[in-house]
C-alpha cells in the first residue's frame, strides 16, 4: 500500500499544533507555543500568517524532515460560510473568505491558509476537513421562535465525526447506518444529533445555546439577558465575553480547569460541587433533547473532549442521568489532528472525492 506522508496544522490562540503522519502513522507531533510578546505586533489574527508559517517550517526544519516527502498539508478549517461535512480542497474561494473573516476572527481561520500557502510550494494539494461551520440542520432545526434570529450549527464538527465514525466501523458499521448523539466536553461544549451520516440537530457551541461550559455561558434566560445588555453596565464586548471566554466555569469559580474544580471540591468545596454537578445536569438535558430529535431511535451516546477523562465524578453523573436512552460510549480526548489526517487519507486513497469551497 502506497505510504502518504502529511502535515496537519490546527492554530489555536497561543499555539500551533503541527503533526506529521505518515499514514495512519504519527511520526512527529508538537504544540509550537507563542508568547504575548511574539503576538503583539499582529492586530488581527490575520496578520500573524507569515510568522506561523515561519515558525512551523522551522520546526520541522530542526527536526530534520524534509517537506518535500509530503503529499498533502490539511489544516483546521476556520469560520467559512456553512457547507456540508467532508474534506475540502482549499479554493481561492475559500482562501478569499479566510483573509476576510468576514464570519468571524479566529485562530483557526489561518489553518486554510498556512495548508495551501505550504501546498503551493510543493506542488501538492491543500484540504480542510469538516471546519466548525459544518451544516446539516433539518430545517424545522432552524427556526428559533423569532423570524429575525435564526438558529445556526457551529460545533465541533471535526471530532464529533471522527469519533462517531470510529465508533461505528469498531462495530463492523457504517457511520451513515447508525444514529448517534455525541457530546463534545471541552471548552465549549456542544450536542448532535448524528441522524445516518448528518447532524441534524445540534447546539450552536461558540455563540451561546446549549449547555455552559468551563469558558462558555450556554444558554442564558433571554429576558434577564436583554436587561443586562441594557442596563448601562456593560458594553457589547462586555456581553460578548460573558457569553464566550469569561462564562461558564470560569464566570463562577474562576477557572476553566476541570481538574481544579474537583481539587476544590475534593477539599470541601461544596459549591465548586454543586457548579460542575450542574454542568454535568445541563449536558445530560441536552442530550436527552437530542434523543427526541432522533425519536428515541439511539444506537449509541458519545462523551467525547477533554472533560470525558474525568471518570470520577463528570462522566458518572452524566451517564446516571442518560443511560436510560442507549447505551453509552466514552471516547475521551479531542483527537483533531487524528481526524485532519484521515480526512486527508480518504482522498488521497480515492475512498472519498474532495469537495470544492465556492
Amino acid at each position: 500500500m502506497t505510504e502518504y506522508f502529511q502535515l496537519c496544522i490546527n492554530p489555536g490562540s497561543t499555539s500551533t499544533k503541527i503533526s506529521v503522519f505518515k499514514s495512519e502513522e504519527l511520526f512527529i507531533d508538537e504544540s509550537l507555543s507563542h508568547s504575548t510578546e511574539e503576538l503583539a505586533p499582529f492586530p488581527r489574527i490575520g496578520d500573524q500568517y507569515s510568522f506561523r508559517r515561519r515558525v512551523i517550517t522551522e520546526f520541522l526544519a530542526s527536526r530534520g524532515f524534509d517537506i518535500k516527502r509530503l503529499s498533502a498539508v490539511v489544516g483546521r478549517g476556520g469560520l467559512l460560510k456553512p457547507i456540508p461535512s467532508g474534506t475540502y480542497r482549499v479554493t481561492d474561494a475559500m482562501v478569499r473568505d479566510l483573509k476576510e473573516a468576514k464570519r468571524g476572527e479566529h485562530a483557526s481561520n489561518l489553518g486554510g491558509l498556512l495548508a495551501r500557502d505550504l501546498a503551493d510550494t510543493l506542488g501538492i494539494p491543500a484540504f480542510i476537513v469538516d471546519p466548525v461551520v459544518v451544516d446539516e440542520l433539518e430545517p424545522v432545526a432552524r427556526i428559533s421562535g423569532h423570524p429575525e434570529i435564526a438558529r445556526r450549527s457551529i460545533f465541533h464538527a471535526l471530532n464529533q465525526k471522527a469519533v462517531a465514525k470510529r465508533f461505528a466501523a469498531a462495530q463492523g458499521k457504517d457511520y451513515r447506518d447508525i444514529n448517534a448523539i455525541v457530546a463534545h466536553l471541552g471548552g465549549g461544549i456542544s450536542v448532535g444529533a448524528h441522524c445516518r451520516g448528518k447532524v441534524i440537530d445540534v447546539n450552536n457551541a461558540l455563540d451561546g445555546e446549549g449547555p455552559f461550559s468551563p469558558e462558555r455561558s450556554g444558554g442564558l434566560p433571554s429576558g434577564d439577558l436583554a436587561r443586562l445588555c441594557y442596563s448601562g453596565k456593560y458594553s457589547h464586548d462586555d456581553i460578548k465575553k460573558m457569553i464566550t471566554g469569561q462564562g461558564g466555569l470560569v464566570a463562577y469559580l474562576g477557572t476553566n480547569d476541570g481538574r481544579e474544580v474537583r481539587r476544590r471540591m475534593e477539599a470541601g468545596d461544596s459549591y465548586a460541587g454543586l457548579v460542575f454537578r450542574a454542568l454535568a445536569y445541563q449536558v445530560a438535558k441536552e442530550i436527552g433533547a437530542m434523543a427526541s430529535v432522533l425519536s428515541g431511535k439511539v444506537d449509541v451516546i458519545i462523551l467525547t473532549g477533554g472533560l470525558a477523562f474525568d471518570n470520577t465524578y463528570l462522566v458518572p453523573w452524566i451517564k446516571e442521568a442518560i443511560s436510560f436512552i442507549g447505551p453509552v460510549e466514552v471516547m475521551p480526548g479531542e483527537g483533531e489532528m487524528t481526524a485532519l489526517c484521515a480526512g486527508g487519507l480518504r482522498v488521497l486513497r480515492g475512498e472519498e472525492i474532495a469537495k470544492d469551497y465556492e
